[in-house]
């Protein structure tokens, strides 16, 4: 592939020539099929490559101007979930997909089959854990994804949210002022890049040795309370962040309904006693059985797991009829078999996450390179020996 990676302000302005103009800080399209064809990929290549700081953020700022001129949104999903909480619409489950490699081309088939299936709400993700090794920052991606946005001719809203931005437990019991403060400035990160629904993961927080439920989820709606109100701060002006919580640490045990209500009743007690009139969460994730990756049996192959559907039915119709939630989120799906995915929306779940089928979607293919394939491996092996367990096979 032939890279442009520009070297000044005039090269980019030269390559935009006849596509968009550019005054001061107004960007103008005179030509949208020639920006689609022609200058948009270079641009995002430019947004994410190009060793110029100052040239990275000339590209993302053309790619935001441009997107906006064309009638594609950064938006929060807060008012489409707030109405399946008020029981306006239903049957339907809204996916969320994390966007981990080939961000561009991947965004751009998310956007094309959307289209071609007339798909309604999708959401764009990205975890905490996947900015920190994919090396993808929230004003990076979203670039890519807006303008992946601009290339497919999309318009209307672009949801993109913050997954699992997760509280790590053993540094927060070390050090609970650095951690919170870490995680506060990625939300304010995220937030200035568009990412207008977060979700809170303190569920990592969760004691079990507690004596009764209410003790085992209080440092879990405790910190979130606090992260929400942070969110709550650094809204613009017209936008409401939809915020996620979490009850239940995908991988772990099953979440039940005393975990639901002693999490629910005492986040809005308390966060409408710090901050009266404040917004809670729009959405509750839960624990039903899956795992983030699949659980990976000795072949290294996905062993099927067994889903509790009952309780993503019950938790998912308590949080919408007697707290006005959307409903429960499905955490690490994309590995379940093909002819579990029509449950979802039978049993109204609000949200499903999806991320590591798409992932191998990339590395299986039969054109991916193999040498390319195996220099990962090779650093894998190298660098990152001590995550491998003893049942894992090379």
């Amino acid at each position: 592939m032939n890279r442009m990676l520009f070297s000044s302000d005039d090269e980019v302005i030269q390559h935009l020539k006849g596509a968009v103009s550019l005054n001061n800080d107004n960007v103008v399209i005179e030509n949208s099929d020639r920006l689609i064809t022609y200058c948009i990929g270079t641009l995002v290549e430019n947004s994410v490559l190009n060793p110029s700081p100052q040239l990275r953020g000339l590209s993302r700022f053309i790619i935001k101007s441009v997107a906006l001129e064309m009638g594609i949104i950064l938006s929060s999903i807060q008012g489409l979930y707030d109405a399946r909480g008020r029981g306006e619409c239903s049957g339907f489950t809204v996916p969320a997909i994390n966007i981990r490699g080939m961000s561009y081309d991947f965004s751009r088939s998310i956007f094309r089959t959307a289209q071609k299936l007339n798909t309604g709400s999708f959401i764009f993700e990205i975890a905490k854990s996947e900015i920190g090794y994919t090396f993808q920052q929230p004003h990076e991606i979203t670039g890519v994804i807006l303008g992946a946005a601009i290339r497919e001719n999309h318009t209307g809203p672009v949801f993109i949210q913050g997954d699992h931005f997760q509280v790590n437990a053993k540094n927060f019991y070390q050090n609970k002022e650095k951690e919170i403060s870490g995680l506060k400035k990625l939300i304010k990160k995220g937030v200035e890049a568009g990412f207008y629904n977060i979700d809170i993961d303190t569920s990592t927080l969760v004691d079990l040795s507690k004596n009764t439920v209410i003790e085992q989820q209080r440092a879990n709606f405790e910190v979130g309370v606090e992260l929400t109100k942070h969110i709550r701060t650094l809204e613009p002006e017209g936008i409401t962040v939809s915020v996620g919580g979490e009850i239940g640490e995908v991988g772990k045990e099953n979440s039940n309904e005393k975990e639901l209500r002693a999490y629910l009743d005492n986040f809005n007690e308390l966060l409408n006693k710090d901050r009266k009139g404040a917004r809670s969460i729009s959405k509750i994730s839960i624990q039903t059985g899956t795992s983030h990756g699949g659980v990976p049996g000795p072949d290294g192959k996905v062993i099927q797991v067994n889903l509790d559907f009952e309780c993503l039915e019950s938790l998912s119709r308590i949080s919408r009829q007697d707290y006005g939630l959307a409903g429960a989120v499905q955490h690490g799906a994309s590995t379940l078999p093909n002819d579990l995915f029509n449950k979802f929306p039978e049993l109204e779940t609000a949200e499903i996450h999806l991320a590591t089928d798409f992932q191998n979607m990339i590395y299986d293919n039969e054109q991916f390179p193999k040498d390319f394939k195996e220099e990962i491996y090779a650093h894998l092996r190298k660098k990152f020996a001590s995550d491998k367990k003893e049942i894992d096979t090379d």
